[in-house]
């Protein structure tokens, strides 16, 4: 009889006997044993600490609603059970909060990121302003794909698509970097949609004010978000669906008009394609570089736990929001994709759209 020694990080040698392990099982006891011993690490680690969630959008918006749900049920599937807490840094559609996780944020798992849509694709539009590589952020896990909708209240002068053709809709967003923006700005420029943007709102719940108020008759917004902040002007018909920004068309919207269908050239759908391809990561959350593999693999591995957590499915559901994840190596590839195999050309073309001032 022979013995075989099994090295773990952190605990020196372990022996077993040949005759008790078998030569084949071996490497799989080495393997639990490792796996262990970093899960134990990581407990370790996260024993007592406190996570940082910060959401690069307002209170109450959309991003927010989401990073809270997340929040509640996540730390009880990290090793250790850290509590979270959640922090609001909005600021240049979710740059200002990104830019400061990737430059100054904490490196060690204690820091999460919440960004709005528009965020990963920043670095290819707005490079002056996105002080970060896309694909050097550690992706944990996207919640749900997102698909944006165009709809006015209910007394505005234009309800559907063709009448937006030839009359004018006073379209409200929070400015640059927000995803409503961006529609807008290309459904004018490329499919020649008569929007009127008035901007500098602080959040889409501001806009949905003002809407009720007169001031302004539409926005462009997720209609995850639609439901989960004010699912009643939706069952009480106090707006209309103009039509929706998808590619897969959703069967929750298959009634209303697919706006990407306006477009005549090709070119036109290259653009389109690719500012709504970031809906299909949606609602996504990200560690900085430079955290422990470890920790990474743990927070990833706890987000999935979370997603398929009961008590997380049955939050988001009284919330009425859509749990449709992506695990943080989907999201990763996802993102990385969209942002090496993107042609120049349509690149620069969605960027002048997106450089219009009004």
């Amino acid at each position: 009889m022979h013995n075989r020694t099994c090295h773990r990080r952190g605990f020196g040698s372990v022996m077993f006997s040949a005759a008790t392990t078998g030569a084949l099982s071996l490497p799989l006891l080495c393997a639990a044993l490792t796996a262990a011993s970093a899960q134990e690490d990581v407990a370790a680690f996260y024993k007592n600490k406190t996570i940082r969630l910060m959401v690069g959008g307002a209170p109450a918006a959309g991003a927010d609603i989401a990073g809270r749900l997340l929040a509640r049920h996540l730390h009880n599937h990290i090793p250790g059970r850290p509590s979270i807490v959640v922090q609001n840094m909005p600021g240049a559609g979710g740059l200002q909060m990104t830019n400061n996780l990737y430059n100054s944020g904490a490196r060690d798992g204690t820091v999460i990121g919440g960004p709005l849509s528009a965020v990963p694709t920043a670095p290819l539009l707005s490079p002056a302003a996105a002080r970060f590589d896309s694909t050097r952020l550690i992706w944990i896990g996207s919640i749900h794909r997102q698909t944006n909708v165009a709809y006015a209240w209910h007394s505005a002068p234009v309800h559907t698509l063709e009448q937006l053709k030839s009359r004018e809709l006073v379209l409200a967003t929070v400015g640059p970097g927000n995803a409503g923006h961006e529609l807008a700005l290309l459904s004018r420029d490329i499919l020649g949609l008569k929007f009127k943007i008035v901007r500098g709102y602080q959040s889409t719940a501001q806009v949905n004010i003002a809407m009720e108020r007169g001031e302004i008759h539409a926005q462009i917004q997720s209609w995850d978000t639609i439901k989960a902040q004010r699912s009643n002007i939706v069952r009480d018909k106090l707006i209309k669906i103009i039509g929706h920004y998808s590619l897969e068309d959703p069967e929750e919207l298959r009634s209303y008009p697919r706006i990407f269908d306006l477009a005549k050239t090709e070119a036109d759908r290259q653009a389109l394609r690719f500012m709504l391809s970031r809906q299909a990561y949606g609602r996504t959350y990200f560690l900085p570089p430079g955290v422990p593999t470890d920790r990474v693999e743990a927070v990833r591995r706890a987000f999935d736990a979370t997603m398929k957590d009961p008590a997380f499915v049955a939050d988001a559901k009284r919330t009425e929001l859509d749990v449709d994840p992506l695990t943080g190596e989907e999201t990763q590839a996802l993102i990385a994709e969209i942002n090496q195999t993107t042609p120049p050309a349509v690149i620069e073309r969605v960027r002048r759209s997106l450089e219009a001032t009004n």
